[in-house]
């Protein structure tokens, strides 16, 4: 977990937990994936760095834009 509660997770980890809140891959520019979910219109941008942890900040903005609530992050 990293700082106030934000978890430190991996660009896969983050795909996974999309998915499973119906999120679908709608581009992709270079090693950054822009993920929509069809049925909220949210969407945020997840940077595809192969086993390396997100920054807190990205962290943070994938979590309130993606719409998910802070308790379906795993810690």
């Amino acid at each position: 977990m990293g700082d106030r509660g934000t978890p430190r997770l991996t660009a896969d980890q983050v795909v996974r937990i999309l998915k499973r809140h119906n999120f679908s891959l709608v581009g992709q520019s270079g090693s950054h994936q822009k993920w929509r979910n069809s049925v909220t219109g949210q969407q945020v941008i997840v940077a595809i760095h192969s086993g390396r942890m997100l920054p807190l900040g990205t962290m943070k903005s994938i979590i309130e834009g993606s719409g998910i609530t802070r308790a379906e992050w795993p810690d």
